[in-house]
């Protein structure tokens, strides 16, 4: 604090303290004592519960952010983790020890967020307490030398003292100043807002971390594929995927299923935004608990269906082709809609279908059918020894299949990607030439199978969509604080706290003279254009005396030893 500032606070008392309930920084004395164990503990809290301190964490806790966003997160997305240590094999020993691949749960981040936590605590109980006490106290007396006050004026009236305080209570109270009568004084403040908004902003910036850690602890989410006319029940085993927090409980799991009983997908046919979608969305059935009524809803992206606080997003979309499959006897062993990946905006698809019971091959014996599947919804011709669809609608489905016989190796225990084909332990199916056996298949084509092992249709084009079931118990409660955050930083920021003075004293000559001043906490040029504002209120009611005498008799006449504060003005 400098000089000046102690000198005022010197002259103005009482008045000119506790504008705010930030605490004083006493500097250390360069020569003082050396503290013991005991003074540095009280120093760290002190520098921690600064709001110095506070807004370095705060920037910390931001700037920790910024990998999270940038660098692959184990608890986002594994794979995508994996692919990248694959690709950046230099940097990823260095971000694997500082721990960039686990941002939100690293030892560094988690420090930063437990010292900003004790941080906002250390620092808002002290203040609340303090604006508490001056919300309940009164608005301190005047100081005794009005004119040092920022704003000042000052005239002389015939109304009595006591008629002019009477008037000053009643236009700052109806200006909604906190007044009242001290000594030869009104006293009067406004603008305790200022303050409310500052802990309000605190104490919303305590509920979002407190949300976040919450949301993280007892988060669920995960995904699920379901085609058209099947559906999904709310239970760990239908997942696909599922991750949750280090305090989710599964018997938490909302109970309730839906059935997709629809996909429709419109598209932009021309121009340059072709192939953008137009509709998108999926009809499902719906129902809550294990004896809810059936409900019909739409979900659209950015439109989930919400079923006791769990939300269900539409994700993406894709084709599955129904194949049926029959073995050399013409018995129909497998037919189902398969779903594919699909690897471009025009919904190019590939994955792996896979018959693993039922089948018997020519001899009679059980074996395992693979195929390699590529789909193109819109055909568009060879390409580069490929073909590739050139449209993400069906308007002309082309199915290419390439077989294999033996073992998927699924009976090893082993956990496979339902959408790659393992080969290790079969052989190709080869054609009358000697070569690969491969086909291209519209809607109701056969492929047959060589040495009569059977034949695979192509049945027709079913449509998927892919769904992310998520739980963040917290959210609202986050929502909350940022708005909370908003709106008491817009109160700290536009909100000036300041006060105001209105002094009556009878002068040595018998006329009344009135002094107002006020004090803000920061300097304002509206502060003065309020005072003014007051003044002519208050004018109006107290108006200027007329000159009782000549200015040459006035300055004949001795001046008195103690003229009133204000009267020479």
């Amino acid at each position: 604090m400098s000089n000046t500032n102690t000198t005022d606070e010197r002259d103005l008392g009482e008045a000119g303290a506790q504008l705010s309930t930030a605490p004083r920084e006493e500097p250390a004395s360069p020569s003082g004592p050396a503290m013991g164990v005991i003074g540095w503990a009280r120093w760290f809290w002190r520098q921690l519960t600064s709001m110095r301190v506070a807004l370095i964490l705060l920037f910390l806790l931001s700037l920790g952010a910024i990998p999270g966003s940038l660098i692959p997160q184990n608890s986002v997305d594994e794979l995508k983790v994996q692919t990248f240590k694959e690709t950046h094999t230099t940097v990823t020993p260095i971000y694997e020890k500082l721990q960039f691949f686990d941002v939100y749960g690293s030892v560094w981040f988690s420090a930063i967020y437990i010292l900003l936590f004790v941080s906002l605590i250390g620092c808002i109980v002290p203040r609340t307490g303090q604006f508490i006490g001056q919300l309940r106290g009164r608005p301190p007396g005047a100081p005794k030398k009005l004119t040092r006050l920022p704003a000042y004026t000052t005239w002389r009236t015939d109304a009595e003292p006591e008629q002019v305080r009477e008037a000053a209570l009643a236009v700052l109270r109806g200006r909604r100043f906190r007044s009242h009568e001290v000594g030869d004084a009104v006293a009067a403040e406004k603008g305790y807002l200022r303050e409310a908004g500052n802990l309000m902003f605190h104490i919303a910036l305590i509920v979002m971390l407190v949300s976040f850690a919450g949301g993280q602890l007892f988060k669920s989410e995960g995904g699920k594929l379901v085609v058209e006319g099947d559906g999904f029940s709310n239970t760990l085993s239908q997942y696909d995927d599922f991750k949750s927090g280090s305090l989710f409980d599964t018997d938490e799991l909302a109970p309730f299923s839906f059935t997709l009983d629809d996909f429709i997908g419109t598209y932009e046919r021309s121009g340059p935004q072709r192939g953008t979608p137009r509709t998108y969305e999926a009809r499902v059935t719906y129902s809550e608990g294990a004896d809810g009524a059936p409900r019909k809803r739409v979900i659209r992206v950015n439109e989930p269906l919400v079923v006791d606080g769990t939300k269900v997003y539409l994700n993406a979309h894709g084709y599955a082709p129904v194949i049926s499959v029959k073995d050399g006897r013409g018995k129909e062993v497998y037919r189902t809609a398969v779903p594919l990946l699909p690897i471009d905006n025009n919904v190019t698809s590939t994955g792996a279908i896979k018959v693993m019971d039922g089948y018997k091959g020519a001899d009679g014996k059980k074996t395992q059918l693979g195929f390699q599947a590529f789909f193109v919804p819109t055909f568009a011709g060879n390409g580069q020894g490929t073909m590739f669809s050139q449209f993400p609608g069906a308007d002309y489905p082309v199915l290419a299949l390439n077989g294999y016989h033996g073992s998927l190796g699924v009976d090893s225990g082993l956990p496979q990607n339902v959408y790659q084909l393992d080969t290790s332990k079969m052989k190709e199916f080869k054609d009358a030439n000697g070569d690969k056996l491969k086909q291209r298949m519209r809607p109701g084509e056969t492929m047959k199978l060589p040495d009569g092992a059977g034949s695979v249709t192509f049945e027709g084009v079913e449509e998927w969509a892919s769904f992310q079931i998520t739980r963040q118990p917290a959210s609202g409660w986050a929502l909350t604080g940022a708005v909370a955050a908003i709106a008491g930083l817009a109160g700290s920021l536009f909100i000036q706290r300041r006060r105001v003075w209105v002094r009556a004293v009878r002068g040595t000559d018998g006329v009344t003279v009135v002094e107002m001043a006020g004090l803000g906490r920061s300097e304002s040029t509206k502060l003065p254009e309020e005072l003014a504002g007051l003044a002519g209120a208050l004018h109006t009611v107290t108006p200027t005396a007329p000159p009782s005498e000549s200015p040459s008799e006035s300055a004949s006449e001795p001046p008195s030893e103690e003229p009133a504060e204000g009267a020479e003005k």
